[in-house]
């Protein structure tokens, strides 16, 4: 038996369970993962709360890095003994240990700690996917990014200015703009006082931004809409406000824009897409030019007050639970 976090019904943070469980030899094409650090992402409260509804009683969690005990038939890139780190279903990051399909696992380079990678893959991997593959930002390019003091934000901040690009984020207290402004980020709006929309557009001459990286949602939709370039795109990639809706499509024909709700699991589906990305990332990580900020730990009995500081906006960078 090994301990791991559940729930049994959705709800807030109080309906995650710290309890027992069992796991079982890993079969074809599965790998036995003790965990060494866990990942604490927003995707987890939707879980939990049934804004993503999954079958229960669930586990929770996408993220971790650890040690291959074992592996199942079938499995050939990683062995007993490799550490490894995945970002991706099915839930059930937050145990001790677990089975989890062998495909969704990548080795940690040398150079890469285990709470370095547990605190990155899901938000890196999402930083790569948006930034690289669905709007492909350019040297000289601004582009404006929400919630920039979080663990995605910090990431994409000091990617896009090893890119090149000229950042402005969003930010929801003057302390978080001086975490965001210290990882790369040049232009911060505090939107608890300021309209992002205005600022955008006295930032830019008036021209607007070919891009917005919108986590948030549904309080920042139409704003967001308003800070585009004619045929610009907004990347609606999280849901932190609540989730959009009831969206009148002829909103988007003020300036032609596009709008994409990407997902992580989509563009990392394929084997060869997780590999890439995972190797672009490291090398990012490796190299110095992205740097991984762990600014919460807790233990994983803990995970309820972790969720309960994640959703009162007190948390920065990413946080991490010990096992």
């Amino acid at each position: 038996m090994v301990k791991a976090v559940r729930f049994h019904k959705t709800g807030g943070p109080e309906v995650l369970a710290y309890e027992d469980v069992d796991v079982a030899a890993p079969g074809e094409g599965q790998a036995w993962v003790r965990h060494k650090v866990i990942g604490l992402n927003f995707i987890d409260t939707y879980h939990r709360s049934g804004l993503y509804p999954l079958p229960l009683p669930s586990g929770v969690g996408l993220e971790a890095a650890g040690v291959v005990e074992a592996v199942g038939p079938g499995v050939e890139h990683v062995k007993a003994g490799d550490r490894v780190a995945y970002a991706g279903g099915p839930p059930g990051a937050y145990s001790q240990e677990r089975v989890i399909p062998a495909e969704k696992l990548v080795k940690i380079p040398a150079g890469v700690s285990d709470e370095q990678a547990a605190a990155m893959m899901l938000k890196g991997l999402t930083v790569q996917y948006l930034i690289r593959r669905v709007y492909r930002v350019q040297k000289g390019e601004t582009v404006l990014f929400h919630a920039a003091a979080g663990g995605v934000g910090l990431i994409a901040c000091q990617w896009l200015k090893a890119l090149g690009a000229t950042v402005i984020g969003t930010v929801g207290s003057d302390e978080k703009a001086r975490i965001a402004k210290a990882h790369g980020c040049d232009h911060t709006i505090v939107y608890t006082r300021e309209k992002f929309p205005e600022r955008v557009m006295e930032i830019t001459g008036g021209r607007g931004v070919p891009v917005v990286f919108d986590s948030v949602g549904k309080d920042t939709f139409y704003g967001s809409l308003d800070c585009l370039q004619p045929r610009g795109l907004l990347a609606v990639f999280g849901n932190g406000s609540g989730p959009v809706k009831d969206v009148d499509i002829n909103v988007l024909a003020k300036g032609s824009f596009y709008v994409s709700r990407p997902t992580l699991m989509t563009y990392t589906a394929q084997r060869a897409d997780l590999e890439a990305a995972s190797k672009e990332l490291f090398g990012m990580v490796k190299s110095g030019q992205v740097s991984i900020e762990i600014n919460q730990r807790y233990a994983l009995a803990d995970a309820a007050q972790a969720h309960r500081d994640l959703e009162a906006r007190k948390t920065t960078g990413s946080t991490v639970f010990k096992p």
